[in-house]
């Protein structure tokens, strides 16, 4: 089902609703090795088995994804989390205070892990989350096995927070579209590592750091130097085709501006990401209007987003959005 040649000779996916017949027929193509692109509060996420190999190598095939990054399992509880994975105390506190939501977990894999290393990017890790929507939830409780599932869309381009949106970029490389609506959150979960001694954010999310820190305490940065540990961790990731410019003012020859708040009274903003300023607004807006400004544009001016709460995620998104492609990352 999920060989190259047939990922080339498929027709458009499916679209379905997320009635029980469409999430028994889900589950039956994911049992059978399938791609199903599904819905969750923060992207629409394109799952498969995570502990058949080949499901999960097609899973890069389709997204033109590099095999050393690895992906984010979607449980269905905290039981089948710790299943796969060592729970520290301060792990666990995590999980039961923010599970289901937009939290990963980067946690030891156990010897018995059923999840493919290919999942994993052979990493003695694992990425965990346990999704808050209800169609998901059941799709892999249906299942009985974690899901891998990385965002629905080609490998660096935009997240996608419509089915509509994963019509358009991976639509003819899969087999089903579970369509749950426009996704709440709009940017992709937060991704900590909990240590003996406090924890590590490897990937701004949808849950604010000051939430996590009222738990966890200060949270550190990274050591980049260890490499890829962690899905988002890419210089350039989450891109549009247009060249975006940040912290702008003003408008350039050509340009698109995307709005925050009150925009400059020389400025007429093509869209706004939130007009009150509302950060949670400007998260769930993010992908869908870079998306429609990439479409009629070739740059694209993005005004200053205070980098307090969901900022500091919305911001991240942004300087990826906007790197110049590495020779190294492609």
């Amino acid at each position: 089902m999920n060989s190259d040649s047939q990922n080339a000779s498929r027709g458009p996916a499916r679209v379905l609703s997320t009635d029980p017949a469409s999430l028994a027929e889900a589950a039956r193509i994911l049992i059978a090795g399938g791609l199903v692109a599904v819905p969750t509060e923060t992207v629409y996420g394109l799952a498969a088995d995570a502990t058949n190999g080949a499901a999960v190598a097609a899973i890069y095939a389709a997204k033109g994804r590099p095999s050393f990054n690895p992906l984010i399992c979607h449980v269905a509880d905290l039981a089948m989390a710790e299943s796969l994975a060592r729970f520290s105390p301060l792990a666990r506190a995590l999980a039961v205070r923010f599970w289901p939501g937009p939290l990963t977990l980067v946690l030891p894999r156990k010897p018995s892990c059923p999840v493919h290393e290919l999942a994993t990017a052979g990493l003695p890790s694992i990425a965990l989350r346990h999704p808050q929507h209800i169609a998901t939830l059941e799709i892999i409780s249906r299942v009985g096995r974690p899901l891998a599932a990385p965002s629905a869309n080609p490998s660096e381009q935009l997240s996608p927070t419509t089915a509509a949106h994963v019509a358009a970029g991976l639509g003819s490389r899969i087999d089903l579209i579970i369509d749950g609506g426009p996704c709440v959150a709009g940017l992709e979960s937060t991704i900590i590592a909990p240590g003996e001694d406090g924890a590590v954010m490897l990937r701004a999310g949808a849950l604010a750091r000051s939430d996590i820190e009222l738990l966890t305490g200060p949270l550190r940065s990274p050591d980049h130097a260890a490499g890829i540990v962690a899905p988002g961790m890419l210089r350039r990731h989450y891109a549009p085709r247009a060249r975006l410019r940040l912290g702008a003012t003003s408008v350039e020859n050509g340009e698109a501006f995307l709005a925050f708040g009150t925009p400059p009274s020389s400025v007429s903003p093509s869209l706004n990401l939130s007009i009150r300023g509302d950060l949670a607004e400007a998260a769930s807006n993010l992908f869908a209007m870079l998306r429609t400004l990439d479409e009629s544009h070739d740059a694209i001016a993005v005004a200053p987003i205070p980098s307090v709460g969901l900022g500091e995620a919305i911001n991240d998104r942004l300087k990826r959005a906007g790197a110049h492609a590495h020779k190294n990352e492609l």
